[in-house]
């Protein structure tokens, strides 16, 4: 695929679909691992939309992948990161991380941080290959989770 077909942009409410597409296919697999869905499956992205930095990476006109950020006053929080099964492995969600590290420069904040279920085991060396340390472990929302974080360079 070419550069030219990707592109990464600042979700519109009527992109909710397309993202909630994109979600369940990528976090299905999971649901038997962990024994239910998993926490981004049963957010609500319509309101993600209105009140978080969301973004969609779209191909070939497609949401194919989707990133959403929420503003706390010391980091930026990655809440979700999420790639349809179909255009995995095409260096998308290091995009999406890309862009979420953008948002924390464009803020002044100096930190991302993110979590991840214990049962994603792939994400447990995705976030490390791309800077990312993790920082704990434990149990929140009745989901076993690894924390991560990773120290932004600010602008200038």
């Amino acid at each position: 695929m070419n550069a030219c077909d990707v592109e990464v942009r600042r979700a519109a409410p009527s992109d909710v679909n397309g993202i909630e597409r994109v979600v369940r296919a990528a976090f299905d697999m999971y649901v038997a691992r962990i024994g239910r869905q998993p926490a981004p499956m049963t957010a609500d992205y319509g309101a993600a939309v209105e009140s978080a930095r969301v973004w969609v990476l779209e191909a070939d006109g497609a949401v194919s992948g989707v990133v959403v950020n929420k503003v706390r006053d010391d980091h930026l929080l990655l809440d979700t990161v999420a790639i349809d099964p179909a255009a995995q492995g095409r260096g998308y969600g290091a995009l999406l991380l890309a862009r979420a590290e953008d948002d924390a420069r464009e803020l002044g904040l100096g930190e991302v941080r993110l979590y991840t279920n214990e049962a994603m085991t792939e994400n447990q060396t995705f976030y490390p290959r791309h800077g990312y340390t993790e920082t704990a472990r434990g149990r929140e929302d009745g989901y076993d989770r690894v924390f991560y974080a990773k120290n932004i360079a600010p602008l200038g």
